[in-house]
């Protein structure tokens, strides 16, 4: 078990500003689970047109920060990084579930965990918390494909 600085995870992810959403591992078991944090700001570029009298981080960036440390997971489990010559892909999210809205101020901790990794296809049970409450919860596949074929 392992953490991850920015600087770690700006490698192990294609993502940059404004999409990338995850700013910290606590604690990654390759071919296992990750820890992730995505601290909330009322900074983040999608507040000032996201419900601007109550600003609400939008439920697909929430889905998106747990794609993003499933992707951090995987490339750490194949013991490889990201490059020009592939992408990693959503190829499905099933059971997304929203129990409560994440504002400015909070701090998401985002756990995955490894559900099946078969033919390419990475199967994901993901879940984001805020202070110990759910917020969002998902089953996530995803794939990385060659930019080549």
């Amino acid at each position: 078990m392992t953490t991850m600085d920015i600087h770690e995870i700006l490698a192990h992810l294609p993502h940059r500003y404004p999409f990338l959403l995850i700013d910290r591992v606590r604690e990654i078991t390759p071919g296992e689970r990750i820890l992730a944090v995505k601290n909330v700001t009322i900074n983040e570029p999608f507040f000032p047109g996201h419900y601007p009298h109550h600003p609400v981080m939008p439920g697909v960036l929430i889905v998106e920060a747990m794609a993003q440390a499933a992707a951090i997971l995987s490339f750490k489990t194949m013991g490889a990084k990201p490059d020009d010559q592939s992408v990693y892909y959503f190829v499905g999210i099933d059971g997304a579930r929203f129990k409560k809205p994440v504002g400015p101020g909070d701090q998401l901790l985002i756990e995955v965990e490894i559900v099946m990794n078969r033919r390419g296809i990475w199967k994901f049970a993901a879940r984001a918390e805020v202070e110990g409450q759910l917020a969002c919860e998902a089953e996530l596949m995803c794939t990385v494909k060659s930019l080549r074929e």
